[in-house]
């Protein structure tokens, strides 16, 4: 259960879960408001269901877990698993209703600015397993909800490791990219790949290649802001403003929603996380290194663990650059420094990056711990009944 199937970590991880459970021989239901990504999930072999599961309407939802606890009992359903609050209510009425186990899993950093807010994001924490994106997300969730802690479980977020790799990138997805984002050949590719919100930093990145074009005015690059607004067309306007204001309109770029992330890390020299907020997990330092990437990602939540930088490693172990959030000009000068890489040490960095990612972050381990998650409550389950 998830709000949409449009972008995004939260979104991806259900396909790339619900492929898993197809290839072990098990059916895979996922319930949503619909999305883009519904034709991938249903050639993977899943099935759909159209349901209004993003509203907040306290009537809806109550409605919705209605919904669910037919679909569950008509389509035998053996677990269920929501990635977002207001499903996640709808599922956890349902589970109770139908006796099923329950499994959550957390996957941004909820704002808790009161009470009524701690009550609304607790539903997160009431499954019978509760899974944390990242080492930074568990701890945050123990320390909110403190009666959770022997249901929770850190699975880092996965990505599809092998298939990120340059190699396997076909010249011709490159090139086409390239062509549609009007990129010229030889010309360093300066790349931001998130949605086009306040905190992704969208604005401290256009202020920080403002600097750095004022500093080193000769030097040749094109940036890629590639992102969908999502319908918030002010904030993605007055960035165009804002890079044009800087005299960048020629050199900074908004395509929109970029459908073929590893040919946009093909094309990449740098990719940039600016986030001014922390990310639960960050996917995106994740795949920029897993493309062998040089990554500059924000100093907060989870790239404290994605992305390997001094002080807490030697230079020699470095697998990006973190820099504060919100200074543009830090992020300039760790720009002009990953531009400036001689071959040798650009390559000994994302060497080190491929290694970490690899032993830590792939789909494979995601999706591996997760199902044997479901089997073992579903066991459980069927022990428990067997017995009364």
């Amino acid at each position: 259960m998830i709000p949409e199937l449009e972008t995004g970590g939260a979104e991806r991880t259900t396909v790339d879960i619900a492929a898993a459970l197809v290839a072990a021989g098990h059916r895979a239901l996922v319930a949503s408001a619909g999305g883009r990504l519904v034709t991938e999930l249903e050639a993977l072999g899943a099935k759909h269901i159209t349901l209004p599961l993003a509203t907040k309407s306290p009537w809806r939802i109550w409605r919705n877990a209605g919904t669910l606890a037919r679909i569950v009992e008509r389509e035998r359903v053996d677990l269920l698993h929501a990635r977002s609050r207001a499903p996640a209510w709808s599922t956890l009425i349902a589970a109770r209703r139908t006796a099923r186990p329950f499994v959550t899993t957390y996957h941004g950093i909820y704002k808790q600015t009161n009470a009524l807010k701690g009550l609304y994001n607790s539903v997160m924490v009431r499954g019978d397993v509760v899974i944390a994106n990242s080492r930074y997300t568990a701890d945050l969730i123990a320390e909110r909800h403190p009666f959770a802690a022997d249901r929770l479980t850190v699975i880092h977020r996965g990505s599809d490791l092998g298939g990120l790799a340059p190699h396997a990138v076909s010249d011709a997805r490159r090139n086409a990219l390239r062509q549609a984002w009007g990129i010229a050949p030889e010309t360093p590719v300066i790349l931001n790949l998130a949605r086009l919100t306040g905190w992704k930093g969208q604005t401290v990145l256009i202020d920080a290649l403002a600097r750095l074009a004022s500093t080193n005015p000769d030097a040749a690059w094109t940036a890629i802001l590639a992102g969908d607004d999502q319908g918030r067309r002010d904030y993605s306007q007055m960035l165009r403003a804002r890079i044009a204001a800087a005299g960048l309109a020629d050199r900074i770029r908004l395509p929109g929603h970029c459908a073929d992330v590893a040919a946009a890390l093909a094309l990449a020299d740098v990719s940039v996380v600016a986030s001014t907020e922390p990310e639960a997990f960050g996917r995106a330092a994740v795949e920029a290194q897993a493309a062998s990437v040089p990554i500059i990602a924000t100093d907060l939540g989870g790239a404290r663990e994605t992305v390997l930088a001094p002080p807490e490693v030697t230079e020699e172990a470095r697998t990006g650059w973190r820099v504060p959030a919100g200074d543009a000009s830090a992020l300039a000068d760790a720009l002009d420094e990953v531009l400036a890489l001689d071959a040798g040490t650009r390559t000994d960095v994302t060497a080190r990056a491929l290694r970490h990612v690899s032993a830590r972050f792939s789909r494979e381990a995601m999706c591996g711990a997760t199902l044997a998650i479901y089997d073992r409550l579903i066991d459980n389950c069927r022990a428990g009944s067997k017995h009364g």
